[in-house]
């Protein structure tokens, strides 16, 4: 039994038993890893895949209890070498992340110039992407911290703690009649086109919830992942922007103003997570204190020990009011 023989199999069924989709995220052929797979159930005696032809088609009751196991023994042999790392050098290594266009653009930079001060030895990778992408890739190992707002429920395997609120502006042209309300509405809002986020990203859903529960229809006449695009097609004309606060600099985007709006919806929460069962580097603490000053070590396996969803809720509660506005 190889390790790599492991990592064909989990891979393999994290990837709905597409063996080309996974050999290419292994970076090898698929001849090969069928081959490997092969080998591994002549060795245990036992088929871990059914097949259909050349094609796999389920797991099988057998299959199912060895990758549960092959995924803890991959994640000890994970674990293994970052204790090995530490030991050799606590102030070296990687960190890998992976989170939204707004984060990647709005909140990081001044907490990873921070960290790399401190760490000039750690190399730090950043991966942008969905919601779903980034709490794939935070499942399967690819980086070691998952940075998100929307669709938290998809981080179920991860263990993932409150870092900040935040709420929105709108973004309009100069000039643009909405400056002149004293106070404004949601009925306001909906008589313009809106330019804004697609669904699933950066706390769209609160935006959506926010119309829905005053009866009205929102026309969303563009969307976009990320607030710099979204800025660009106010300045266009194609509607108002309602984007994350901390996206408009008035500095920046001259040509632009913005209005509060956080009287009209709901806050969103930014949350950190990693995989359970992650062995963290010291360094690894400290980014996510940077981060989130509120979260400290103490509170980190505070949330590691937290299992059921009672005890998570409970946890999320205690730490609400040290959740600062960004």
């Amino acid at each position: 039994m190889k390790l790599n023989q492991l990592r064909y199999i989990c891979e393999v069924a994290r990837r709905d038993l597409n063996v080309s989709a996974a050999a290419e995220a292994l970076f090898t052929s698929q001849p090969g890893v069928s081959k490997q797979i092969r080998m591994l159930e002549a060795e245990l005696g036992v088929q871990i895949f059914e097949r259909s032809g050349k094609h796999l088609t389920r797991i099988t009751p057998a299959g199912v209890d060895i990758l549960e196991a092959a995924t803890r023994i991959l994640e000890d042999v994970r674990n293994i070498r970052s204790i090995a790392e530490e030991h050799k050098d606590e102030a070296r290594g990687s960190l890998s992340i992976a989170t939204t266009h707004t984060q990647a653009r709005h909140a990081l930079p001044p907490v990873v110039k921070s960290f790399l001060q401190r760490y000039p030895r750690v190399s730090l990778h950043m991966h942008q992407g969905t919601p779903m992408q980034i709490a794939d890739q935070a499942a399967r190992g690819v980086v070691d911290f998952a940075i998100a707002t929307e669709a938290i429920e998809l981080f179920e395997d991860l263990v993932m703690m409150p870092c900040y609120k935040w709420n929105r502006s709108v973004i309009v042209p100069d000039g643009h009649p909405l400056l002149d309300k004293e106070t404004l509405t949601l009925h306001d809002l909906a008589s313009h086109p809106i330019v804004t986020y697609v669904f699933g990203f950066t706390g769209r859903s609160k935006l959506d919830n926010a119309f829905r529960e005053e009866g009205l229809e929102p026309n969303v006449t563009f969307t976009a992942t990320d607030a710099e695009v979204i800025k660009t097609y106010v300045e266009l004309g194609l509607g108002v922007g309602i984007i994350a606060s901390m996206s408009y600099s008035p500095e920046r985007d001259t040509g632009l103003k913005a209005i509060d709006a956080s009287h009209l919806f709901d806050h969103s929460v930014t949350n950190i997570g990693f995989r359970r069962g992650t062995y963290l580097r010291s360094y690894m603490y400290d980014f996510i204190r940077t981060f989130a000053p509120h979260l400290t070590e103490e509170v980190v396996h505070q949330a590691i020990e937290a299992r059921s969803a009672e005890e998570r809720q409970a946890l999320y509660e205690e730490l609400a009011p040290h959740l600062k506005e960004h």
